[in-house]
């Protein structure tokens, strides 16, 4: 069982930067593929930022790449996603996911059982 607990969001105006933190629970951290997930008021759900197990892959959506960063810190069970330059269509609550999987889609929130309850992240114009 994997518990997970972001942080981080706020309110920010355009062109600021923002860094997400998901703090996870378990002994396995490690062994996790990690997603950042949003979701904006009448959209679907979007997978902006994913990292491997070794952390030696990463996915980021096209809308951010550039822009955001994502990292991992396995001896503190923590990813961190920076978030640079942000735009008012960055405006969602952000989740953070886990998975042990293997073979995984990284992109695919179908791929993750355990997520975190959100964050808010709102960009003014």
């Amino acid at each position: 069982q994997v518990q997970l607990v972001e942080s981080g969001g706020g309110l920010v105006q355009a062109g600021g930067s923002l860094r997400l933190s998901c703090a996870a629970s378990g002994p396995t951290f490690s062994r996790n593929t990690m997603g950042w997930f949003r979701q904006a008021p009448g959209k679907d759900r979007e997978c902006v930022a994913a990292i491997t197990s070794s952390g030696s892959s990463t996915y980021y959506a096209d809308s951010v790449k550039g822009r955001f960063t994502l990292s991992r810190d396995d001896a503190k069970s923590k990813v961190y996603l920076q978030m640079n330059n942000l735009k008012t269509e960055d405006t969602a609550v952000y989740y953070c996911a886990a998975d042990a999987g293997s073979s995984m889609i990284v992109n695919s929130g179908r791929s993750y059982n355990y997520w975190g309850q959100g964050t808010q992240v709102t960009i003014s114009s």
